[in-house]
């Protein structure tokens, strides 16, 4: 696959240091569109920082970047206003604001961003947090729910600009295992209802074996493996049966990046 019609993503020979450390070292990923691709790894591999680049929170030291067929990785930062709208980010942290409604919360950015009025903006949060089944909870405060039902919430607000990418960052973190199932289900539906192509960077092997199409593994600044659910699981590679098994012994025992 290359940049073309077919690639949503393609990330080529990308590097990112820190500090003069690696932590990217000449990743190349190509995400279809409407595919959910989970990207995992141990801590401190650089999978969020992999997705971070998408919408310049991050800028690379080398290598390109293809976005529907466009490279972004050289735009000016007025450019990439462009390019949030299209790639919308969900943070492991829900980042609703503590003072307004979660109709409110996901209503600012259809005001802010669209144009809409008050009464129509609410009228439209609704109708989209209906869409990530929190309709009865619409006028709820974030402290009064749950962290799944405020996670849902996020994505429900990442959607108000109809992206075509939705980046989650570890969006089952902290979950109990219920609400978490419920997040992995609305990642699903919004690929396979809305045509959206989801990276999501996750440690949760239930999550990851259960709702994607394709798994990458990073390992020393690359990544090492790339395959289905399937073809993960039946890996021998050494690297790959690590951390799937979550062995704690290994080659991810080597100092690396």
């Amino acid at each position: 696959m290359d940049a073309g019609s077919s690639s949503m993503i393609v990330m080529r020979g990308v590097h990112k240091a820190f500090g003069g450390r690696p932590v990217l070292a000449g990743l190349d990923l190509v995400v279809a569109r409407g595919e959910v691709l989970y990207v995992i790894g141990t801590s401190g591999v650089g999978k969020s920082v992999t997705i971070k680049h998408l919408v310049g929170l991050l800028r690379v030291d080398a290598g390109e970047i293809w976005l529907a067929g466009r490279r972004i990785d050289a735009l000016p930062e007025r450019d990439y206003q462009v390019i949030r709208r299209k790639v919308a980010m969900v943070f492991q942290s829900a980042t609703l604001f503590d003072a307004m409604t979660l109709a409110e919360n996901v209503a600012l950015p259809l005001r802010k961003h669209r144009g809409l009025g008050a009464a129509a903006a609410l009228a439209d949060a609704r109708r989209r947090l209906d869409e990530v089944h929190l309709a009865d909870l619409a006028d709820r405060f974030p402290a009064e729910v749950s962290d799944g039902v405020r996670k849902r919430a996020a994505i429900a607000r990442a959607l108000t600009l109809e992206p075509e990418v939705v980046l989650f960052d570890e969006p089952t973190t902290g979950l109990d295992p219920q609400s978490a199932r419920r997040v992995d289900r609305l990642i699903r539906e919004l690929a396979d209802r809305r045509g959206v192509t989801a990276m999501v960077v996750s440690h949760d092997l239930a999550s990851i074996f259960s709702t994607a199409d394709r798994i990458a593994l990073l390992y020393q600044g690359r990544v090492h493996a790339c395959g289905t659910p399937g073809e993960i699981r039946g890996s021998v590679d050494p690297v790959v049966l690590q951390f799937i098994h979550g062995r704690a012994s290994g080659p991810m025992e080597t100092p690396g990046f």
